[in-house]
């Protein structure tokens, strides 16, 4: 884990709207994500939870509202739900592909897939496919691949929901450790236990924001 350079990324919407064949999914959030915290946004399935995690890390624009910085796509990591991984990659080199195409140099690269991987607790699968594993494991893999890009902004879909309790605390001890560098951590979660371990918890209700916990 690298601890982070300069101030920071400070995300923050005002008045976002997002609408999507007549329906309104996000209705006038507002919303502050903070380096150094992890952020949680909490809600039934459909109350927008996904869209605002998307606009937070600069994967859709909103319709309305205003959102800053500008440039946070080029500064994200993303973890999806659908986990996002090429089937014939192994684990390994499903991490370690979006670094290189980044730029970084193959043996710092591979030095920080190793490194992501034992953080999710998945350092004996490195040379398995991405389609050979379970679920579980595909979340984890998604999870390492956001950690190795060590971005500014890291957000995370859901991403303990096929995860038993001994492995979600693993993952949630490290997107803690990835905000206590400095980056900004943003995640989803429909578990409510999970939601009051965290101080910064957005409620979202038919797309507005409920209640600030």
């Amino acid at each position: 884990m690298t601890k982070r350079s300069g101030a920071g990324l400070l995300v923050r919407g005002e008045g976002l709207v997002v609408s999507r064949a007549g329906r309104v999914i996000l209705d006038h959030v507002d919303v502050v994500a903070a380096p150094g915290v992890v952020t949680v946004v909490t809600g039934a399935s459909g109350a927008g939870k996904s869209t605002l995690l998307w606009v937070l890390a600069g994967l859709i624009e909103p319709d309305a509202g205003t959102i800053t910085p500008t440039d946070r796509f080029d500064r994200a990591a993303v973890v999806v739900q659908t986990y996002g991984l090429l089937p014939v990659l192994t684990a390994k080199e499903n991490v370690e592909l979006p670094l290189l195409m980044r730029g970084v140099p193959g043996d710092e690269a591979r030095r920080r897939t190793d490194a992501a991987l034992e953080r999710a607790g998945l350092p004996d699968l490195n040379d398995r496919l991405a389609e050979e594993l379970s679920g579980g494991q595909r979340q984890r893999v998604a999870v390492a691949r956001a950690l190795a890009m060590q971005a500014d902004l890291l957000v995370a879909d859901e991403p303990t929901a096929e995860l038993d309790a001994e492995t979600a605390s693993l993952v949630v001890t490290a997107l803690r450790e990835e905000a206590a560098a400095g980056a900004t951590v943003v995640l989803s979660t429909n578990d409510p236990d999970l939601a009051a371990t965290f101080d910064h918890v957005y409620h979202l209700h038919s797309g507005a924001i409920d209640r600030d916990l």
